[in-house]
């Protein structure tokens, strides 16, 4: 399935590629299109659209398209994903930065990424990395891993 969502991708638009290939759908191929053209782009690959206004799977109720789509695909119990959630949560909302010891650091590599990284096929490549070993951390630090 192709996934569609704006070009220039910062944290959401990483960690929601993250969860999709690795819970969702293992083959999907992620497209990055300019803001305006991410739902037309979206219904002429017959695929979804994510983390733009208007798309299948985005900001609701106060979370972050990544807990939208957690929430979304039953993935709520799996080991790990609440607090990385929790992560991507406070990296993705500007207002709740504060809300987690990572939100800050996360949030700027985020924002970097594009600086340093002119592709974005490339730059999404470059920061798996970056989720693989956060949720490896969730894995083996966090509250619900004991549990």
């Amino acid at each position: 399935m192709k996934w569609t969502t704006r070009a220039r991708p910062k944290t959401d638009r990483i960690a929601c590629p993250w969860l999709i290939r690795r819970f969702i759908d293992h083959d999907a191929e992620i497209v990055y299109v300019p803001a305006d053209q991410v739902l037309a782009t979206a219904r002429e690959l017959g695929g979804y659209s994510f983390d733009a206004p208007g798309a299948d799977y985005d900001h609701r109720d106060g979370k972050c398209t990544f807990e939208v789509l957690i929430d979304q695909y039953g993935l709520v119990d799996r080991p790990g994903l609440g607090c990385l959630a929790q992560i991507v949560h406070a990296a993705d909302i500007a207002t709740e930065v504060g809300s987690h010891p990572f939100g800050a650091a996360l949030r700027a590599i985020g924002e970097a990424g594009p600086l340093v990284e002119a592709d974005d096929a490339r730059l999404l490549e470059r920061g798996l990395f970056v989720y693989d070993a956060l949720y490896a951390w969730c894995l083996h630090n966090s509250d619900e891993s004991r549990a």
